[in-house]
């Protein structure tokens, strides 16, 4: 009987416990049902401190590590047992379609939003060419300008007419030989003679006379720089200087024949000579004809360098 009443009161106590429990629950199902269901994200739980579990690796795999993007200047650190979030598909994961929009880049650690549908296709940007603009002039570097050309009259020659009928040097002779020689050294960038300075001069006009008064018919007989020889012997008179002769001859054709020949250049012009020519001197004669048949048209001339 003791057993019996024994076995009926554990009967009573479980029944009482199950109904207890049966009980609590169907009050908690009724509390839950009329509050809403919440759901809980894994931002939310990380926000309030509730930690996610890691799932478990599988056999033989190590757990992957959890990144943290640090930004320049933080002092942001890794935080163990946060779960890792799931990775989001980017441009290298799957084929681009040629002419849509790159895809979104992947933001670390915030939720994978929802993948956009692709677009339809876009024909690709046409750059536009870049507006031609017209390069400005370089400017030329500068330097140490030119002399100026100069005008002016020379002294003038008397035009002698030698013994035996030669002509001498006239006042037009000199002035056209002045002018050109003048010319040219401008063109040169060599300082110009003044005009003054550029002088008919007599002794060498001598000379000259004694080669065309040569009684031989050839016109070189004589012609040279001081020790040529006459063909009747007579011995060598005047000064010497820079020769030129020939058919048709000027003061301004001498001028430049001396500037095309080096060695004439370079006694007459002295190209190296760049300063004051305020003492400088250049002098000139020349003649026209001789005999026995020389017409007046062949021209003999000289000219030299000198100080004043």
């Amino acid at each position: 009987m003791t057993h019996s009443t024994h076995r009926e009161s554990e009967v009573i106590d479980l029944g009482t416990a199950v109904t207890v429990l049966t009980l609590a629950s169907a009050i908690l199902l009724a509390v839950v049902v009329a509050l809403g269901a919440v759901t809980v994200t894994p931002a939310d739980a990380q926000s309030s401190g509730v930690g996610s579990a890691v799932a478990p690796s599988p056999v033989g795999e190590a757990p992957a590590a959890t990144m943290v993007t640090e930004q320049p200047g933080s002092n942001v650190q890794p935080v163990e047992g946060e779960a890792e979030p799931e990775p989001t598909p980017t441009s290298l994961d799957r084929p681009e379609q040629v002419g849509s929009a790159p895809a979104s880049p992947a933001v670390v650690g915030q939720p994978s939003a929802a993948r956009p549908q692709p677009s339809a296709p876009v024909a690709p940007f046409a750059a536009q060419p870049a507006p031609f603009t017209t390069p400005s002039a370089i400017p030329s570097p500068t330097g140490p300008s030119c002399p100026a050309a100069i005008t002016g009259q020379t002294p003038g020659a008397p035009g002698e007419i030698s013994p035996l009928g030669v002509g001498g040097t006239t006042s037009d002779d000199l002035q056209s030989f002045a002018e050109r020689y003048n010319a040219i050294r401008v063109a040169n960038c060599l300082p110009p003679v003044p005009f003054a300075n550029i002088r008919y001069d007599r002794c060498m006009e001598l000379r000259l006379f004694w080669m065309a008064e040569d009684p031989s018919t050839d016109p070189m007989s004589a012609w040279g720089h001081i020790g040529s020889q006459r063909s009747d012997g007579l011995p060598s008179v005047g000064c010497d200087g820079n020769l030129a002769g020939g058919s048709n001859n000027t003061g301004a054709t001498v001028a430049q024949k001396w500037w095309d020949s080096s060695a004439h250049r370079t006694s007459l012009y002295k190209p190296t000579v760049t300063g004051s020519m305020a003492k400088v001197c250049i002098l000139f004669a020349a003649t026209h004809g001789g005999i026995p048949n020389e017409p007046t048209a062949f021209v003999r001339a000289a000219a030299r360098w000198t100080t004043c």
